[in-house]
């Protein structure tokens, strides 16, 4: 009897310990088969008062070669990630590129935020209320419609949101370790990128061949666009949906209180974890340490936005009336010395009509865990503006979280420890740059097939 209830008691405990020892196994597994490379920032070599010298510094700038890191996040983002702005090392091919998607996203606010609304206003209209959502699901097809009409200056297709859609959602599925990567389904819009780079009333980078072009824009607009805006928006309706007051508040607010609270969930959410930089030359951190050439940096967002705050565990957008983000800790979209997130205008603006036009009709509400991560895709209780949620509804869900997290986690150590295997086998970015001695001009993906597959 008193084995039973023992069994009973470490079954019941499941959900409040097994996620974080999982999650605690799987970052050393990782660590030990990428290895310690990297220099932690903040941390014992660079404080946290030095994070925004050493990141903006002009040595900081290398993207890929280098880093086993690199590995990784190109097997994640492939195909064609050996074009992804992100990943493309400084000179003539990353300038132009650079160039070609400040163009591309250079629309004035108001026409952001009203094409963000419209995109969402038809997906709203699809939705069944009350309804039980995952919020990165559910804005997926509104950011893969926004982006093909900044891309193309044209409505999203139907089967074009799809292939955008099984792309996007691939891709973050596989970088959450919840699913492996499906290459079938990525070359799909790679091939109708292809097919369709001549309705494309932008100049597309001349230094890419067709094909590479194609990739340009699946990475940078189809791929980093629509998974960093869906999961903006998820981040902030799940932050609004724990916040009733904020919500009801926000529903009818300017646009500087708005701006307070998204910048608010961004120091708590960022999008990004941990980027990686190469340095170039030496950086002197002070007179007693030297950051030689080829280390491998390691700018910890979440760690940086938590510094310098008051409770930085607390939702408080009011903090932001006395702060502006250039003399907080808070750095969403980069720094403008070190190659900014090229949609740091754009995003926010966008953002903020999305949120606008959610909450003109629908309230929000969840009982969901809430993480950077979001490894639980936001799950969240829709209504009619001002409704309120049944009883119940948000204790079964709580619980059904919980347990969810049970299986999930051991799910995303398996798939998780295969792919860090797996992409240091293929080596993507090791193997691109030993191919080549002029890493600007290099051969193709290593990963492309070279043909669209049948359908």
């Amino acid at each position: 009897m008193i084995l039973r209830a023992a069994a009973a008691a470490g079954i019941l405990s499941l959900p409040y310990w097994l996620p974080r020892a999982v999650v605690a196994l799987r970052v050393r597994i990782f660590t030990a088969v990428n290895g310690r490379q990297g220099v932690p920032i903040p941390g014992d070599v660079v404080p946290v008062s030095r994070f925004r010298e050493v990141y903006s510094h002009p040595a900081a700038d290398g993207r890929s070669r280098g880093a086993a890191l690199s590995d990784l996040f190109w097997y994640w983002l492939a195909p064609g990630s050996h074009v992804h702005q992100e990943h493309l090392e400084p000179g003539e091919r990353y300038d132009e590129v650079a160039r070609t998607t400040r163009g591309i996203m250079s629309m004035p606010t108001a026409e952001a935020e009203e094409l963000a609304a419209r995109c969402v206003a038809r997906a709203v209209a699809r939705l069944r209320r009350p309804s039980t959502v995952r919020l990165r699901d559910l804005m997926m097809p509104v950011w893969a419609e926004f982006f093909y009409e900044v891309v193309f200056g044209e409505r999203c297709p139907p089967e074009a949101r799809e292939l955008i859609v099984a792309h996007a959602d691939d891709v973050v599925t596989s970088l959450k370790c919840c699913g492996l990567r499906h290459m079938r389904v990525r070359d799909r819009l790679t091939c109708y990128l292809l097919g369709a780079l001549d309705r494309v009333p932008h100049r597309l980078p001349s230094r890419l061949t067709r094909r590479e072009q194609a990739y340009y824009l699946q990475g940078a607009f189809f791929n980093t666009g629509v998974v960093q805006q869906a999961e903006a928006t998820a981040h902030l309706m799940m932050v609004l949906a724990a916040h009733s007051g904020v919500q009801a508040e926000l529903a009818e607010a300017d646009d500087r209180r708005f701006d307070h609270v998204i910048a608010e969930t961004m120091r708590l959410y960022p999008l990004f974890g941990v980027a990686h930089r190469i340095t170039s030359a030496d950086i002197e951190v002070d007179e007693a340490t030297t950051l030689p050439a080829g280390s491998v940096l390691c700018f910890n967002y979440p760690e940086f936005h938590r510094t310098g705050y008051a409770e930085p565990d607390r939702f408080d957008p009011g903090r932001w009336e006395a702060l502006t983000a250039r003399h907080a800790n808070h750095i969403p979209f980069g720094m403008a010395a070190n190659r900014p997130c090229p949609a740091w205008h754009l995003a926010p603006a966008a953002l903020r009509g999305a949120a606008r036009e959610l909450l003109r009709t629908l309230s929000f509400h969840t009982s969901a865990q809430h993480t950077r991560s979001l490894p639980n895709r936001g799950p969240c209780l829709v209504t009619a503006r001002g409704a309120r949620p049944r009883a119940g509804e948000l204790t079964w869900m709580r619980i059904k979280d919980r347990w969810e997290d049970v299986w999930r986690s051991p799910l995303q150590l398996v798939l998780g420890t295969y792919m860090v295997l797996d992409a240091r086998r293929k080596g993507l970015c090791r193997r691109y740059f030993a191919r080549t001695a002029d890493p600007v001009k290099g051969p193709a993906d290593n990963e492309a097939t070279g043909r669209c597959p049948r359908p």
